[in-house]
């Protein structure tokens, strides 16, 4: 903690209103509740599940796992800042908050590109497939997205504590994250802005491209394929483009611009913290047949 005097934050949330910070408190209890028990209900089934071997369910695995632990990182303290007067956070929550946010939030994205990987061998090369991504590759690759998660996360925090505060603590945000930080630093942060959007920004954008370049490719490649094959793929595709799209859109807007903060990035920053996390367990079940099938089983057997 480099000469600074502040030892404690205070969180605006998403509104002052107190009216509209009880309903806050009431819809974002509501999905914070429903994005556990979806990604839960995703771990559970493909953890018990035979039939979900594949490194498909693999890798929504850790999806769901990320997922879960990524709207953790923020929706409990907006809930809770909702109902309390006193929405202060100390220094090293702060911290704390920011590692774990940017920690999950990368793990995320890699494992979506380890998704899109998955399918476009599955798609392109199908008769190497189970050679190229077998058991032994898929879990190599996971632990190769922690690593790079951690890396990640520790850029962040190496960046976060040379920030001196002096004087104003009060984040116009519900979570503490660079940008809003960056805000009350009592020093030259244009520096430290270029490194976060070189580090965060290029994340963001390079994956996005990678992610568009394969669903290119994949979609290209489908057009040797039957019917039935092209239906099955799309339709797995399509679910993983939408997700990609929420997800890396909003995350796009805010780390890869200049050092200014808009009215607006609250609510942008809700779609990828707690709107993307609730989406990726409907997107996934709701449009796969094996995920629905395997489900009933467990819940039927259980019951």
């Amino acid at each position: 903690m480099m000469n600074s005097s502040v030892t404690e934050f205070i969180l605006l949330g998403l509104t002052q209103d107190p009216g509209k910070q009880k309903a806050v408190f009431g819809v974002f209890l509501i999905l914070y509740l429903a994005t556990l028990s979806g990604n839960f209900l995703i771990v559970v089934t493909i953890k018990t599940s035979r039939t979900l071997g594949s490194p498909m369910y693999f890798f929504l695995f850790y999806l769901s796992f990320a997922d879960a632990c990524f709207s953790t990182t923020t929706a409990p303290r907006l809930i809770v800042d909702a109902l309390s007067h006193k929405k202060t956070i100390s220094y090293n929550e702060c911290m704390i908050q920011v590692f774990t946010f940017h920690f999950f939030g990368c793990m995320e994205i890699l494992v979506l590109i380890l998704m899109a990987l998955d399918r476009y061998v599955a798609i392109c090369k199908p008769l190497r497939y189970t050679t190229i991504m077998s058991r032994h590759v898929c879990s190599v690759l996971v632990i190769l997205a922690w690593v790079g998660s951690c890396i990640h996360s520790l850029a962040q925090i190496f960046l976060a504590l040379r920030l001196p505060f002096c004087g104003p603590n009060v984040i116009d945000h519900y979570f503490c994250d660079l940008q809003p930080l960056l805000k009350l630093a009592c020093m030259d942060t244009y520096v430290t802005n270029l490194l976060l959007v070189s580090n965060s920004g290029t994340i963001c954008t390079v994956s996005f491209i990678i992610l568009l370049t394969s669903y290119v490719v994949i979609l290209y490649s489908l057009r040797n394929h039957s019917a039935e094959g092209r239906r099955k793929a799309l339709s797995t595709c399509t679910s993983h483009f939408i997700v990609v799209v929420l997800f890396f859109g909003p995350c796009i807007f805010i780390y890869t611009r200049p050092p200014a903060t808009f009215p607006i990035d609250k609510m942008v920053a809700v779609f990828y913290t707690i709107g993307t996390p609730l989406l990726n367990p409907l997107m996934y079940t709701l449009r796969n047949m094996e995920v629905k099938k395997a489900m009933k089983k467990l819940w039927c057997s259980k019951v």
